[in-house]
């Protein structure tokens, strides 16, 4: 998580010593990383993202710090100036998203046997 933190905080160009964003930046990380993991149907517990994907969160985790405090909005128009909103964080990704899904067998239907025991 600190690595993680330490690229978002550089990419913001926040300096690092600086922790007044710390905790709101940890759960934007946090927050992130576990919409992609479901978006990728990586349900453990110990499940990562993906290395091929990995850039994945930085970019969306700048666009949620970016638009803060302006949560819910789609649209903002102010003294000439207009700015929207994507609906969904990782619409641009989905294809990325797809393809990992099709090259890792994910989108199969798998059915479990809810009477075996774990790691059995």
């Amino acid at each position: 998580m600190n690595d993680t933190l330490s690229k978002l905080k550089t990419y913001l160009g926040i300096p690092e010593d600086k922790t007044d964003f710390d905790g709101v930046l940890k759960l934007i990380i946090d927050n992130t990383e576990l919409q992609l993991k479901v978006k990728l149907g990586l349900f453990d517990d110990f499940a990562q993202v993906p290395y091929e994907l990995s850039y994945i969160p930085l970019q969306v985790e700048v666009k949620r710090f970016n638009r803060l405090k302006n949560e819910g909005m789609t649209s903002f128009t102010q003294e000439g100036e207009s700015i929207t909103f994507n609906d969904n964080d990782f619409d641009e990704f989905a294809s990325d998203i797809d393809d990992w899904k099709k090259n890792h067998g994910h989108g199969v239907l798998m059915t479990m046997d809810p009477y075996r025991k774990r790691g059995v």
